[in-house]
């Protein structure tokens, strides 16, 4: 296959992935959003166009990464969440919705990129607590309009929730940009706190798939200034705790759960993982790499400023494997840091109901595994309410 065929490939893959976790419909406008009475967060419907790109799987239509067998999870040092109960509902809270602000504009390989950003911060009085949301795509998309139901629920709770683009391997980056402009949005945002009206010295960020890994990173690299890049430098990008929903972390081990066919694909060259550490048109591999493996590696980062984690993962997840949680959180755990990993049981990799079972998302959006996230926001940035 050609490398410009194996980027269709991955960027197909990606568009319905990231279409697959993105919730409810566009936010209205820059007014505040109420409903008369809550309402259920809804859906979108899933991807019409099947992912395709190698793997152990097959979806309706069209080949995509997704391991036919995953491995049990090891869940003695976790907690167990039986993902039942109400789904989250929407329209309690006045928000206000400020969309397409301008955060960088970096350049990646000769090319200005303009990275942007959308914020929704509840009315009433008080500066709030921020949380930097950071989506999923394959490392190929990263949709910042992603998600509106999670979203707009941990905003009512009292939390300003800004959701970032950021430079993927589509924009022929690498995983230290996509670290790097993390950390830029973080750093905009504690500039521009005043005007918006949340606190500066209380920040977290919350990052799923794709964007859970880059959530690590930015996490456990606290005080590293190598990704400090861009405007702004003369505030912090240091975060004050991180939620890692089905991210990745050892990426020479993403598929380690998985049947022979899947960690084949995603051990090759050119692969959606390899792509982006090492960049467009290299043939290297994480696995071959062992300096590479390490520095793309957020357990290598931790250290006594790392932040504190919460980590959850569906035991049936097809597309990372559920011990990458696992590796990470015995790292932290082993350093000191405070952190916790959930098995949702039952679940996958977030709403994957383009693989023919529309009810796919439905762990993750319901109360009892949202309410886990807002608790802990609640409990590490001083309460939102």
């Amino acid at each position: 296959m050609t490398m410009r065929n194996r980027l269709i490939t991955t960027v197909t893959a990606a568009c319905a992935l990231a279409a697959a976790l993105t919730a409810c419909s566009a936010e209205s406008g820059g007014t505040p959003a109420r409903a008369a009475s809550p309402t259920a967060c809804p859906r979108e419907a899933a991807p019409t166009a099947p992912p395709h790109g190698g793997g152990g799987g097959t979806a309706k239509g069209g080949a995509v990464p997704v391991a036919k067998t995953v491995k049990p999870t090891d869940t003695r040092t976790s907690t167990v969440v039986e993902a039942t109960g109400p789904q989250i509902r929407c329209g309690r809270t006045g928000l206000s919705s400020h969309q397409d602000i301008v955060y960088a504009a970096p350049v990646t390989r000769g090319r200005k990129t303009e990275l942007k950003l959308d914020l929704q911060v509840p009315e009433g009085a008080g500066a709030k607590p921020l949380v930097v949301y950071i989506p999923g795509g394959g490392f190929v998309l990263a949709d910042r309009k992603a998600n509106l139901a999670q979203r707009t629920y941990v905003a009512e709770q009292g939390y300003a929730v800004a959701s970032i683009t950021y430079r993927t391997s589509a924009d022929g980056a690498t995983y230290r940009d996509g670290v790097a402009d993390v950390k830029s949005a973080v750093r905009f945002l504690r500039a521009h706190a005043d005007q918006y009206g949340f606190d500066a010295a209380k920040v977290a960020v919350w990052g799923q798939s794709a964007g859970g890994y880059l959530a690590a990173m930015a996490g456990t690299t606290n005080g590293d200034r190598r990704f400090d890049i861009g405007d702004h430098l003369d505030r912090s990008s240091e975060v004050q705790a991180v939620v890692d929903e089905f991210g990745a972390s050892d990426l020479a081990r993403v598929a380690d759960d998985f049947d022979a066919a899947t960690r084949k694909t995603y051990n090759a060259p050119g692969s959606f993982i390899n792509a982006y550490v090492f960049g467009p048109g290299s043939r290297r591999t994480v696995v071959g790499d062992p300096a590479a493996r390490a520095a793309s590696d957020p357990a290598s980062h931790i250290d006594a400023r790392t932040a504190p984690f919460i980590l959850l993962q569906g035991d049936d997840d097809r597309i990372v494997s559920p011990s990458q949680s696992l590796i990470l959180a015995d790292a932290l755990k082993a350093a000191g840091t405070d952190a916790t990993r959930y098995v949702i049981k039952g679940a996958g990799h977030g709403d994957m109901a383009f693989l023919g079972d529309p009810d796919a998302g439905a762990p993750w959006s319901t109360r009892k595994v949202m309410d886990t996230i807002t608790g802990f926001l609640d409990a590490r940035l001083g309460g939102a309410r």
